[in-house]
């Protein structure tokens, strides 16, 4: 197996740059996953015959989030920096960007797939952000969710914690499709929407038609890390959600 934590390669004749997460079954996205998607899509992004990029995964799941070792306090800030600067190089990337989601999409993996423009998902997925349950909560998520699902919906998911069936996220509108082969339908939607079309043309519409969403989420990321890191840090329970995950026992929660 490569020792890269992702594969990367270009695809129609270089039109699509092809993502792959490489770290089955749980594809944790630590920084060096994070290190390694944010050097590729910088390698690629002034390519001018680009037209699209397709991110996916090996294995039977999407991700299972971020590392919980990099969540532990002597880290936590380090890692949401990284984290947030990946999730800006996807918003703000010249051409569109679509994920393809197959089973479990759950915290940091839900937040990578919810910074991309489309979301294709196999009728086996799952979404949901479970850092409530360990006395947490999704920084990134927070600003993404409410721009992509409206703000009801968004703190549904937030505040229970609770995954969502891929018919259900189609029904929120959070992904775009639901099918059996979601490589195959994302990689389609390219070959008849995006592959006839100008390259400069698609920059220009993506630029026009995403550039103040993914202004209010970027700037958004600043607040929430400040509430992570001032607010939340400091409490029991954050440590206890921690250390219960990583002792696999229940947490006994102080509510302080």
């Amino acid at each position: 197996m490569s020792d890269s934590p992702i594969r990367s390669w270009l695809d129609r004749d270089g039109a699509v740059l092809r993502l792959r997460l490489a770290r089955p079954k749980a594809n944790v996205i630590d920084r060096a996953m994070m290190a390694a998607l944010r050097e590729a899509l910088a390698a690629q992004a002034g390519g001018q015959g680009l037209k699209a990029v397709v991110l996916d995964h090996e294995g039977p799941h999407f991700s299972f989030g971020a590392s919980i070792q990099e969540h532990m306090p002597d880290q936590l800030e380090s890692m949401l920096t990284e984290l947030h600067r990946l999730l800006r190089a996807i918003l703000e990337y010249p051409v569109p960007v679509l994920m393809v989601v197959r089973g479990q999409c759950l915290g940091g993996g839900l937040e990578l797939a919810g910074a991309g423009n489309l979301i294709f998902a196999a009728t086996d997925a799952f979404f949901g952000q479970p850092e409530i349950q360990l006395a947490g909560f999704a920084p990134a998520a927070s600003c993404i969710l409410p721009e992509r699902v409206g703000q009801a919906r968004a703190e549904e998911l937030l505040l229970s914690g609770r995954a969502i069936s891929a018919a259900d996220a189609l029904r929120f509108g959070l992904v775009q499709d639901v099918s059996e082969d979601p490589e195959a339908a994302a990689l389609a939607w390219v070959d008849t929407h995006l592959l006839p079309k100008s390259a400069i043309a698609l920059r220009i519409a993506l630029k026009g038609s995403h550039q103040v969403f993914a202004r209010r989420v970027v700037e958004r990321f600043a607040v929430v890390e400040k509430i992570c890191m001032e607010e939340l840090l400091p409490t029991h329970d954050m440590a206890e959600g921690m250390s219960a995950f990583l002792e696999k026992r229940q947490p006994a929660w102080r509510d302080c």
